[in-house]
């Protein structure tokens, strides 16, 4: 099936004729997502974000699933590339490493938390051998991943359920694995998430993420650290990016028993960073989400919308992921930050035995 690595060119009817919102309620979707980010200085517009973060959450992956299914793929994340390997390899790469972390195999059912539209669940299924649930809070993904899901086949193996990760829709003790694909950044607070997939986790089993934070090398009281940090947020619904300390702490502070910590960015080939696929010079190849071909797509999107093919809204879309990207590019090359941070732990088999610890 085409689209499900490196983008997908049919995707943008889609921007002249919206699936996840009505046409003539994309700006307004645009205005109500840019007023959580009107002032990066205001503490109380950084606790509406948190406060409204399913909201929030829902307003942008409603206005940008489809650019990225375009311009990305099916697999909403980043991956550390060796200078050997192509944009996809490294992805799916990524993404089996995960499966290994967590030890899935034939017979196992794990939880992904925040699936996107199921690129990273139905690969580590089909890698595993695994059953994999997928959990998502927007509707229009979940509708997305089910039908995808479909076209190839994999409905038995892959499922999905709309939930919120803060409560998330299952038993105590339910799953022998679960994970998170750049996922669990959309959290208010770490351990409330973290501590809703440590419930639904059986004992003796294992968790692991890949999460956006902040590394060793970020400066709060650096004016360039700020603004990068705060376009960072704002351009990927983020209510607000940790360090990975405050990541560490919560993973301990849940009640698991933390086995590995450490960012995978730097598992990189110089000439490969985890942000070249956004930095890159002209190629064919992933030329959609370059620099270039941002430009290009912007300029189509804007065209679009100026003869009424698109609606109004849609560029300002387009307008937040471009410079969101540059942000990215930027935070990579200063390695402040990564999104490739790995937090691999086990639940104890006595529920209570490091809670606190």
């Amino acid at each position: 099936m085409s689209g499900v690595m490196d983008g997908d060119l049919g995707r943008v009817k889609v921007f002249l004729s919206p699936e996840s919102v009505e046409r003539a309620k994309v700006s307004n979707h645009v205005d109500v997502y840019n007023a959580h980010f009107a002032d990066s200085s205001d503490k109380q517009n950084l606790q509406k974000r948190k406060e409204n973060y399913a909201t929030m959450i829902n307003n942008f992956y409603d206005l940008v699933t489809s650019f990225y299914e375009y311009g990305w793929g099916q697999s909403f994340h980043f991956a550390p590339r060796k200078k050997w390997e192509s944009f996809e390899v490294s992805i799916h790469r990524h993404e089996a490493y995960l499966a290994h972390r967590l030890g899935l195999f034939a017979g196992m059912t794990a939880l992904d938390c925040g699936c996107g539209v199921g690129g990273p669940a139905r690969f580590i299924s089909t890698f595993s051998e695994a059953k994999v649930v997928g959990l998502n809070n927007n509707a229009y993904q979940v509708e997305r991943a089910r039908k995808l899901t479909a076209e190839y086949g994999m409905s038995d193996m892959v499922t999905f359920i709309k939930g919120d990760f803060l409560h998330i829709p299952a038993a105590d003790n339910t799953y022998d694995a679960v994970y998170g694909v750049e996922a669990t950044c959309h959290a208010p607070e770490k351990t409330d998430v973290y501590g809703e997939m440590y419930r639904v986790l059986k004992p003796g089993g294992m968790f692991a993420v890949y999460e956006w934070v902040m590394t060793q090398n970020y400066d709060p009281t650096n004016e360039e650290h700020q603004r990068i940090k705060w376009g960072v947020e704002k351009g990927n619904g983020l209510p607000e990016l940790d360090t990975y300390k405050v990541a560490e702490e919560a993973v301990r502070k849940v009640g698991f028993e933390l086995i590995d910590s450490r960012d995978l960015a730097h598992k990189s080939d110089v000439e490969t960073p985890w942000y070249l696929p956004l930095a890159g010079s002209l190629s064919i190849g992933g030329f959609k989400h370059t620099r270039w071909g941002r430009w290009l797509t912007h300029k189509m999107v804007g065209a679009m919308e100026w003869a009424r093919l698109a609606p109004k809204g849609t560029t300002e879309v387009s307008r937040i992921l471009c410079e969101t990207a540059d942000d990215l590019v930027r935070g990579g090359e200063l390695d402040i930050f990564t999104p490739a941070w790995i937090l691999v732990a086990r639940k104890p088999l006595s529920s209570d035995a490091s809670k606190d610890q």
